[in-house]
């Protein structure tokens, strides 16, 4: 009976899965469209062809089981795209739109991560040894992928400060040249009181 009951949420998390990484395939070119760093593009592409051959592994897992893959909606994944939409539609200074747009990959990409850990245990105690290689093969490309974003971050993140500095002490100067010296002195001191 346990058994079973596993099997059902084994399946129904599978489904889950289905749908969110379809629902992926749609996204991601999105995603990279609005990347400005070329490394981003390219890394949101490569793992959109990653993310293809993920739906091909499911339905392989499907069809060994005897499964529809379809007829589940992926709540999670819906809001992750839903946040990332509205963080594409911000207006951000030069390179803090890549930083942004990381931080909604990465959200993505530790939801699958825990999705998939999970359905690979699962298909382990079920005896769903070929499932669960398979899993653990999109596993291990989630995780990579994860990890790349993290390097790809490091630059675009460092980069993202010095145009906010740049920009902060560009537009600082330009409103000290415009105000007479008396004033910024006189807010000098009242800042100081």
């Amino acid at each position: 009976m346990a058994k079973q009951a596993l099997r059902e949420l084994y399946v129904d998390e599978l489904r889950d899965l289905y749908d969110a990484e379809n629902r992926l395939v749609k996204a991601l070119p999105k995603l990279a469209k609005e990347a400005e760093s070329q490394e981003l593009r390219s890394g949101i592409e490569e793992h959109l062809e990653q993310t293809k051959g993920h739906v091909d592994r499911l339905r392989q897992i499907f069809e060994a089981l005897g499964e529809r893959p379809s007829g589940k909606k992926c709540a999670g994944m819906v809001g992750l795209i839903q946040e990332g939409d509205e963080m594409m539609d911000e207006e951000f200074e030069d390179g803090v739109k890549d930083a942004a747009l990381i931080s909604a990959a990465q959200r993505v990409e530790h939801y699958e991560i825990a999705a998939y850990g999970c359905v690979k245990t699962w298909a382990g105690l079920l005896g769903e040894k070929e499932a669960q290689d398979l899993l653990e093969q999109t596993l291990n490309e989630e995780k990579e992928a994860d990890q790349k974003l993290t390097e790809i971050a490091g630059e675009i993140n460092i980069e993202a400060m010095n145009e906010a500095q740049t920009s902060e002490s560009g537009s600082e100067s330009e409103q000290e040249e415009h105000k007479p010296a008396t004033r910024s002195r006189g807010k000098a001191r009242s800042a100081r009181a």
